[in-house]
This record gives structure tokens, sequence and C-alpha cells, in this order.
């Protein structure tokens, strides 16, 4: 997968290897061996903590020679006002106390290496805080940035991950268009605003969403990241987000004051609580895999070499394709990943994590991370990319890997086999897929039907891109055709159908999101395709501007046909769990697939009232080819659900079995109750 990389040039990224300030040990010393012998802090105080004896700092640092706490009265361009010279604690940790409760101020720590050498200042790893551009932390009351009702705010109740409905989306890019009737373009706020309007007058924001029908809104890194200037918003940056730089604040960029510490927070909440009202779960994009600066990083200015693997010349090892990658395996940025998450869960009520490039992390790491979620909230839900970006020091056997989920009981992972055999192949834009008429992704497509579990029909050595059943249970599967990274379903379906008319385009969208939202698993759509949007091509959008990147809501209008089919979609899903099937053992007794030779079809039944249905047998015919095909349905009463790149979930119509013909690019959905 691409991904959006902070720019570096190789050369300087060597040389700030070789003379990293990290390295404290023999570049041929065993570092895990090394670091292995660090004490472990699990005290609850790490950073700041404010009481009536005064206010307290920590910071973990057991290499450390010395450390000092500046005090600031603004979040930058100012001297400090005080310093405070820390003290040696316990476990490899420096503390300092400051009379009085310096609500109002700033700070940072600065650290004396083991070689004598002072870093440079930095908020720390735990700012919850931040002000401008995040460079110095914010002494605050948390309990004043809660919103009026916060402590009644719930989200949805989930019995399963598979229940949920998960729209991808991106601050900016949902309402920064100027057809979006949205005050607050860009902001948290944004999703706040009730009864906004395109200029046709069709539901924007968060009607939009309501109507549409998804569950949860998976929303693109809001933590405070390194590439958009806080302070000259006016510039329109653009980035996704994943370039990390204080992973428990808020980013800035999306308040309406990034130099007031607590607006950005009250703002994220506003925006989850009004989400939650909306009865719209929140799930958040997290990047621990890597930062956006190597040896700049709070995790190096702080803790020197501790938080990243290392190649054996001393070189940062990069996984993630980005400079770097952090060591999840040692117990401090484990615990910090753990602790992590469950902050955003009790302080921001967030419903779900996403974790980019997930198999970075170890598995140990990952399965803390589900179970200590789960103990906080039942509905809470984890899912991430079950790959690197590049090799890694970590052990395969170790990492989160796809083929590993059924080791993490708890997580779920991206399926890349549906989303290439069903569009065609990500990095290949001409490739086409079963739903663009290229033959020979039948079986692959099959694996994503049943979820990547074991299934008597399915023959895995077939797969295009996996071999064997790799998931235990449907829980632990997303299926996809797009996300924000490559190619939109729209540019990939323009790139792969030279010559096509936009209309047959978007039946094939129709088809490969059927087939997607009728699997086994959990459906996964990118914002924006449900009005058939595009991005003019662009696979790599990190940092484009927002003449790419922007949702034009004046395409619902245009493609109302288009949004009708996909409500109409999501709506079918969520009123039968036949689709929504919850073990490997459901999918292999109720889904039966035909016997079928022709290229380019697949057709299968659900049967015997699969997982409580009120319906008995639901039939589904995906005809990828550009020719008719002729089903056979057994005789009875069928009520026609999809046909012809309609849909109904109430019915179009109704047919008493036989020869049932399936136009090409479509798919044929039909019901019947007895």
């Amino acid at each position: 997968m691409n991904r959006p990389i902070k720019p570096i040039g190789s050369a300087i990224m060597a040389i700030a290897a070789l003379a990293s300030p990290a390295l404290t040990i023999n570049a041929q010393e065993n570092m895990d061996s090394h670091y292995a012998t660090w004490p472990v802090y699990d005290g609850n105080d790490l950073e700041l903590r404010v009481d009536g004896n005064g206010t307290h700092f920590t910071v973990w640092s057991p290499e450390a020679k010395a450390a000092t706490v500046y005090i600031y009265d603004s979040d930058r361009n100012t001297p400090a006002v005080d310093s405070l010279t820390m003290t040696r604690g316990d476990r490899g940790t420096w503390r300092a106390t400051a009379p009085g409760q310096l609500y109002g101020k700033f700070y940072t720590f600065a650290i004396t290496d083991g070689r004598g050498r002072r870093l440079a200042e930095t908020p720390g790893v735990w700012a919850k805080a931040v002000g401008t551009n995040g460079h110095r932390a914010a002494i605050i009351d948390l309990a004043g940035t809660d919103p009026e009702g916060w402590s009644e705010d719930r989200g949805p109740e989930l019995k399963s991950i598979n229940d949920a409905v998960i729209y991808e989306m991106h601050h900016r890019d949902f309402s920064v268009h100027p057809s979006s009737g949205i005050v607050h373009k860009g902001k948290f706020l944004a999703l706040t605003e009730e009864q906004t309007r395109s200029l046709a007058g069709d539901k924007t924001g968060i009607e939009h969403l309501k109507e549409l029908g998804v569950t949860h809104v998976h929303i693109l890194p809001s933590y405070d990241y390194n590439s958009v200037d806080e302070s000259n918003l006016l510039s329109n940056q653009y980035n996704w987000g994943y370039d990390p730089y204080n992973y428990n604040a808020p980013e800035g960029s999306y308040s309406t004051d990034p130099a007031n510490p607590a607006a950005r927070i009250t703002e994220m909440k506003k925006m989850v609580q009004a989400l939650h009202r909306a009865g719209i779960g929140v799930v958040m994009d997290v990047v621990y895999n890597h930062t956006a600066d190597n040896d700049g990083s709070n995790f190096s200015l702080t803790a020197p070499g501790y938080y990243y693997r290392h190649r054996q010349d001393g070189s940062y090892s990069d996984a993630s394709g980005c400079g770097n990658e952090t060591a999840s395996e040692r117990r401090q940025m484990s615990d910090f990943i753990v602790n992590s998450v469950k902050y955003w869960a009790k302080e921001y009520h967030i419903d779900g994590f996403r974790f980019d490039l997930m198999a970075i992390h170890d598995i140990e790491t990952m399965n803390r991370v589900a179970d200590e979620l789960k103990k906080i909230n039942p509905s809470i839900f984890v899912y991430g990319e079950g790959w690197t970006a590049g090799d890694s020091p970590l052990p395969a056997d170790r990492r989160a890997l796809k083929e590993n989920v059924a080791k993490m009981d708890g997580i779920a992972v991206f399926s890349d086999d549906i989303r290439d055999a069903i569009k065609g192949h990500y990095s290949n834009a001409a490739d086409r897929g079963f739903a663009t008429g290229k033959p020979g992704n039948e079986e692959t497509v099959k694996i994503g039907i049943v979820a990547s579990t074991a299934h008597p029909q399915v023959d895995y050595s077939k797969g295009n891109n996996s071999k064997f059943a790799y998931a235990s249970a449907p829980t632990q599967i997303i299926n996809y055709v797009s996300c924000h990274d490559d190619l939109t379903l729209t540019d990939k379906l323009a790139a792969s159908m030279p010559g096509s008319s936009e209309a047959d385009r978007q039946r094939a969208a129709r088809l490969a999101q059927t087939i997607v939202f009728t699997s086994q698993g959990t459906p996964f759509m990118f914002a924006g395709e449900e009005l058939f949007r595009d991005k003019k091509g662009v696979h790599n959008s990190y940092k484009s501007p927002d003449s790419i990147n922007a949702i034009d809501w004046s395409l619902k209008n245009k493609n109302r046909e288009q949004f009708d089919y996909y409500r109409e979609l999501i709506r079918l899903r969520r009123e039968h769990p036949a689709f929504r099937l919850r073990t490997a053992d459901e999918i292999a007794r109720h889904l039966v697939f035909d016997k079928i030779e022709s290229p380019n079809i697949i057709s299968y039944s659900l049967k015997d009232n699969a997982g409580g249905d009120s319906w008995k047998e639901i039939k589904l015919v995906f005809n990828g080819s550009d020719a008719p095909f002729a089903a056979r349905i057994p005789k009875g009463e069928w009520t026609v659900i999809a046909r012809d790149g309609k849909i109904d979930a109430d019915g179009l119509d109704s047919v008493k079995g036989g020869t049932t013909m399936v136009a090409p690019t479509s798919a044929l959905i039909l019901a019947r109750t007895k």
C-alpha cells in the first residue's frame, strides 16, 4: 500500500541515523537485550498531575543524566518564566513539583541524555493538551472541556463488529467544499451542524450520514499531527494526518482556535456527542507504528532509542515506509499504545480504533488493546491493516499480520482478497477484476464472501492473495473495495474501463459494493463513493489540495440513483442477520454455493433462516460479465430484492423461480419466506 510519508531526503535520513543521539549503545550490541534491562513504569501519573498540593511533572527516561521542566505563559514565541530541576524517581522516572495549580500555563521537558548531551525541548509523550503546532504542552482542567450532557453521552450498542457499517472519511474532505452548506468547514464542529443542505437542497454532513444509514464513521487521524502549520490555516494546507506528533491531544487545525488548548478538546467532544445523538459511532484512525520525525520526535527526546526498532548498523528500521518504526514489543511502548487507546475511549468516548499498518505491532500488544478496550465498553471494536510497508526486525510469527489474525480473537483485518478480486489489483490502475469483466477471480471473491474462513466449497489454492483460510470467524474480516489509499473506486473504474460510459461504470460500482455489503464480515466504504466521488485520478492524495480531495455535494443530486442504491443496500444488510453470521461454522452450514461453469458468475444461497433471519432462503447471483446470464432458481415464491442495477430491501417484484435472466454487470438478489 502506498503510504503518505513525510518528505525526508534519504541521504539526510542516513546521516541522521548514523549520528543519532538516540544510540547510546554499541551498534553491534543486541538492542532488544539492552532495552530489556530498562525498568518499566506502569503508574498513571506520567507527564502531568494537578492536585491540592501543586502541579506535578513526571517523565520516564531511564538513562537520562538530568531532566528539566520549563514553564511558559503562552504556547509559543515567549521565553520560559520558570524552570524546575527534576529529580530521579523510581523505575526510570524523573519528577518535579511546582507549588500551586498552574492552570493556563504551558510546559516542556528537556532531557540530558546518557552521553551528557542536552536534547531539544519536548512536550513529552503523554501531553493531553497542547497549544499551536503542539510544541508546548498545556496545563488545563480536562473536566472543564466537557460539553453539556457529556457524562450521559453514549455511543451505539453493538453486539458484534459485523453489525457495523463503517464509513471512512476525512474531516476536511467531508465538509470543505462550497456546496456542503456547512459553516465550520474542515472542522470538528462541521459534524455538529444540523439540517445542512447542498445548493440543490440535498442533505449533507451529519444529516447525510443519517440518511445513508451507516452505523460508524471512521475518521482519518484526529490526534495532533505534524504536517499542517496551525499558525497559518488560511493557507489551506492539507494532509491525511499519518504523521503523528502528539498522540494524546486532538489536531489543532480541526479546531476553531488552535492556540486555545481547551478549544480543540471541547470541539472534538462535541463532534463525538453529535454523532452519538444521531446513533452513529466514532472510529479513530490511530498510527502508533511510526512517528513524523526520527531523532526529533517526542519519543526520541524523552527516552532516546527505546521506542524504535533499529537495524544492526544502528539506523532506524523502516517497516512503515515513513522513516522509522516503533517497537511495540518493548513493554513501555506496548503500555503506551494500550493506555493511549484507553484514554481516547474514556476521555473522548471513542467507539472503535483502526490501526494503521497494524502488522508492525506485535500480536501480544494488539490482544492487550482489544482486551482492555472491551473492559471499558463491550461495544468497542478494533481493526487494522494486516500488513507492513516494508520488512521489519520483528519476526513474522509475532506480527499482527492478517495471516495471524486467528491468534487475535478481538481484532479484525482488512481483506485485500476481496478488494483486489472485485476491482482489480490496487497497484495496477488498468487491471480489471470480477466486477469489471476479468475472469479468473471467482474463487478469490468467494474467499471474501465467506470472510476468509474455512468453507467446504471454497478452494483456497486458487486464491490470488491468500492460500489458506486465515480467519477463524467472520468477525475478524473487514470487506472493502476502496479507501483513502490508492484510487477511489470511481477513478479505478475510469482507469480500467477506458471508453466506457459513466452509466456503465456506475453499474460496475453497484455490483462491486453489492458483493461487499452482502458478504460475511464487516462492510467498509470510502466517503463520497455513494455519490460517485472521484479524486481526479490521484491515487496518493495525502497532501493534495481541496480541488482533489473535497467531496462535491452537487454530485448527490446528479447521481441520486447511485446514492439511493447504496442507501437501500445498507438497509438490506442492517435488516437481515443472514448477512452478519457470527461464526465460521454458521457460514459453512448456511452458505451454499451453486456449481457454475461460466466465467465471471457467482451464485449462492443463504439457507434455513441463516442467523435467525425472517427470510428462509436468500439467493444471490453476481454477473461480472458483459453478457446476460440465465440463472436457475428453485420453484417457489421469490421476492426480487435487487435486479439490473436496482434495489429495494422491501422488494421490487416477484418471480416464481425457474430460469431468471441476470443482466450484465449486475446483482440478482431474491428472497423467500417459505
